[in-house]
């Protein structure tokens, strides 16, 4: 099968500089060791805390929040159909500052009860906000040339390219 002009060549197609491994190591790390946490301290920051949060269906969400949190991250880490891991941990992002921290503007914050305010807002999202521009930026500009997504990039280019010398 020819990948040429297929959405598996966009959605992996990358020209950002090896640099952007540094991005993918810190939005992938912390998606992935936040969503395992969700299952080694459930009370605190798994069910429990989604829980408090006033999620509905904490016991179906908070697990399967922490199943995208960890397949996600790792995708993110090796750098594998990024684009497409960064899409639920956008949500996720967009997510908990709705749920989490924007109740902290009008001090009805389950989850932080002695907060409010705009510093108070900002302060406590600042991990989320990172997240989601980190996340943002991986979507926009693919996993780097460092990356799973490169290599096969590469290795798709490359069948391609003998084709087009052997026919000349």
């Amino acid at each position: 099968m020819a990948w040429t002009n297929t959405w598996q060549t966009k959605l992996t197609a990358t020209s950002a500089p090896a640099a952007t491994l540094l991005i993918r190591f810190y939005v992938g790390a912390i998606f992935h060791f936040e969503g395992i946490q969700k299952f080694l301290y459930p009370a605190d920051l798994g069910t429990g805390r989604f829980s408090k949060a006033g999620v509905p269906f904490p016991g179906f969400l908070a697990p399967l929040d922490g199943v995208f949190e960890i397949a996600c991250g790792a995708l993110i880490l090796a750098g594998l159909l990024t684009r497409l891991a960064t899409l639920p941990m956008i949500v996720n992002m967009l997510g908990a500052l709705l749920i989490t921290k924007l109740p902290i503007l009008w001090a009805d914050a389950p989850l932080f009860t002695d907060k409010s305010g705009w510093w108070d807002f900002v302060h406590e999202s600042r991990t989320d906000l990172a997240q989601l521009c980190g996340s943002l930026f991986l979507l926009l500009v693919g996993a780097g040339t460092c990356s799973l997504d490169a290599h096969l990039a590469r290795q798709r280019a490359a069948p391609a390219a003998d084709t087009a010398a052997a026919h000349r």
